[in-house]
């Protein structure tokens, strides 16, 4: 065995550390590559202002709808959505225990528990497609699906064709079974770039539970106005629900300025810094 010198030794262990911090540095951007989605001003650090809210409890632990978990700000009063509208079917959207964390489509954790407050307890399959604009899609299924508005459940894929639940099914019968496959096939043909075009523009001060903000592209994101709650000074407040990538269970957002609340203000000028994206206010679209 030949024996290395002083030299060649000092020059090995030089040529090695050299070579680990490249490496390091290489995927320490790649990694930030990954995670930077949107070219946007970065979220903004809690202002007095909203720190000063962070002592309230909106969390009622005991609730097991979105409705029933969060309580609204002081001196707000929350939308009371009519029975059987798409705004009522989104505030009474059932959640998992308070603490539950977020499950992926292969049944390990959300790693960023720090986005969101609350889960949607809702299956979502173990494959990797129940993604962003997949969980928008799915609840405004879910909503016609549970009316038995067949026909009303209609999405546009990214080649231009529509697909509509009843005709697709066609002399199959509508159940669970049947119902899912074709909620997965929209998930595979289906995209942020698609529902951006289905869905139509709204000016921001219309904003309204069921609207949705979203950025098409790939990748690009979208987020749904789950609840709104409203001052005697005209003060909108609204709360978000997401999912995420890799496939993941809906979640409802926390706002990053205030980290114990799941409230955002409608006044946020230009720029929406959500959870984990940020959009404009022109992203603002409803179905």
């Amino acid at each position: 065995m030949r024996v290395l010198g002083p030299l060649k030794k000092s020059y090995i262990m030089k040529s090695t550390i050299f070579i680990f911090i490249l490496l390091s540095t290489s995927a320490l951007l790649s990694a930030c590559s990954e995670s930077t989605a949107q070219e946007t001003p970065p979220i903004d650090k809690p202002t007095d202002d909203t720190t000063s809210i962070s002592a309230f409890s909106f969390i009622n632990e005991e609730g097991m709808l979105i409705k029933t978990r969060f309580n609204v700000p002081e001196g707000y009063k929350r939308i009371e959505s009519a029975p059987n509208t798409w705004e009522s079917f989104l505030q009474n959207l059932p959640l998992k225990a308070h603490g539950s964390q977020v499950k992926l489509y292969d049944g390990t954790l959300k790693s960023n528990t720090s986005a969101y407050l609350a889960v949607v307890d809702l299956s979502i399959g173990n494959r990797d497609l129940h993604q962003c604009a997949d969980a928008i899609m799915r609840l405004r299924a879910d909503y016609f699906n549970a009316q038995e508005k067949y026909s009303e459940i209609e999405f546009l894929f990214v080649s231009g064709k529509r697909s509509n639940y009843k005709t697709w099914l066609g002399t199959r019968p509508p159940n669970a079974k049947n119902y899912w496959a074709y909620l997965e096939n929209v998930f595979n043909f289906a995209s942020t770039l698609s529902l951006d075009k289905q869905l139509i523009h709204k000016e921001i001060n219309q904003l309204q539970i069921g609207d949705v903000f979203i950025k098409g592209g790939s990748p690009g994101h979208a987020v749904i106005v789950v609840d709104k709650c409203i001052n005697a000074k005209g003060e909108v407040k609204f709360m978000l629900a997401q999912s995420y990538m890799p496939a993941q269970e809906t979640q409802i957002l926390v706002n990053p300025a205030s980290s114990e609340s799941p409230w955002y203000d409608l006044n946020f000028g230009e720029y929406l810094n959500s959870a984990e994206y940020t959009f404009t206010k022109d992203q603002l679209k409803r179905f």
